[in-house]
């Protein structure tokens, strides 16, 4: 399979996932699979659509091989600590959310999971400190975007006006 073939076929498997045609998604990853087996993306994609299925080993076998394919892959730890979750494994959902945050401390989908979790096992001052780090998270990236338009903005503002100032000089 040529390389254009992969990613539309790809691109074919994550149109299907998106419309919730999780089946037909698996079928088309399964294809890219066999022919590329580390291919990251493919792996966590088709993952999450047996995690959204309610297919807890499938998924969980998913995110073992894309964890063996990048060890360092924060979203990997995180998507099998929430199938994990669904299978009542809270302990090893846990260890998962808190590799995810260790290898990524600005992930904050992995800091909500793993704080819905500590609040259904009975733990909220732990589920309040990740919250708190949600929130914080959540106003810094505002404050970045805010940031890069202003910068945008600035830059759009500065041309607009040396356009102006050379129509005036005509």
């Amino acid at each position: 399979m040529a390389h254009d073939d992969q990613n539309d076929l790809f691109t074919y498997a994550m149109s299907e996932f998106i419309k919730q045609n999780f089946s037909k998604s698996q079928e088309l990853l399964d294809k890219l699979l066999e022919r590329n087996p580390h291919q990251k993306a493919a792996l966590i994609t088709r993952g999450v659509a047996h995690l959204k299925s309610g297919h807890l080993d499938e998924a969980i076998a998913d995110f073992d091989r894309s964890i063996q394919v990048d060890p360092a892959y924060a979203r990997a730890f995180h998507m099998r600590g929430l199938a994990k979750e669904g299978k009542s494994e809270h302990e090893a959902a846990l260890a998962d959310f808190d590799k995810a945050v260790e290898l990524n401390p600005e992930y904050g989908a992995a800091y909500y999971s793993r704080s819905a979790l500590y609040a259904k096992m009975g733990k909220e001052d732990l589920a309040a400190e990740d919250i708190e780090m949600v929130a914080h998270l959540t106003n810094a990236n505002i404050e970045a975007f805010a940031n890069e338009n202003n910068i945008w903005r600035s830059l759009h503002l500065g041309l607009e006006q040396e356009l102006l100032e050379s129509e005036l000089d005509r």
